[in-house]
Formats: C-alpha cells, structure tokens, sequence
C-alpha cells in the first residue's frame, strides 16, 4: 500500500452478525494510505500480497472479520482481501462507524 492509495474497511461479523445478509447494522470506514504510518502500509501491502494472517484464537467464532478493499492510485479495478481483527491494524479497525440500514 501506498501514501497516494485509498482503504475501505469493512467490519463483518461478531455475535450480532454485523454486515451480514440481514443484518440491520453496518460497519463502514476509509482511511488513506498517507494517513498510516510506513510500518501499518506495510503490513498491510503483506495481507494483499498473499501474506497469512496469524490463525484466528480458539473461541473467535463470533469475533469480527474485516473485508479490506484496496484503491490503488492509477489500478484498474481494486483488490478484495478478508482477514481476521487482529490482522488489522488499530488506526484501519478506529476508522469503522456503524451506521442503520
């Protein structure tokens, strides 16, 4: 990732289920890559680049799953990757509000 590139974030999951078919509630956010640090577009490039995120700990059925996707400056299309909450770093996850649908 880099500082001219654009993150959508997306919170999925938890025990309400939020951001799933039928829910009711959805977790949104953005954040630009010039606002994250080198170390935080780093780790992120990583995930997108096929980097495995560290497995989910045990109990983590109802944790939260966040869908990343990617707006590269000058890309055709965006890249999609799905990863666990604790793959995210904190500034990407502070940046989701819920909102009604």
């Amino acid at each position: 990732m880099q500082a001219e590139d654009r993150l959508d974030v997306e919170r999925l999951g938890g025990l309400a289920g939020m951001g799933l078919p039928g829910s009711r509630i959805r977790s949104v956010g953005c954040v630009q890559g010039h606002e994250l640090s080198a170390a935080e577009r780093s780790r992120l490039g990583a995930l997108f680049g096929g980097a495995r995120p560290a497995a989910e700990h045990p109990g983590a059925a109802d944790g939260f799953r966040y869908r990343l996707t990617l707006h590269r400056a000058g890309a055709a299309k965006p890249e999609v990757v799905e990863v666990p909450e604790a793959a995210v770093p904190a500034k990407v996850r502070d940046c989701v509000s819920d909102e009604l649908t």
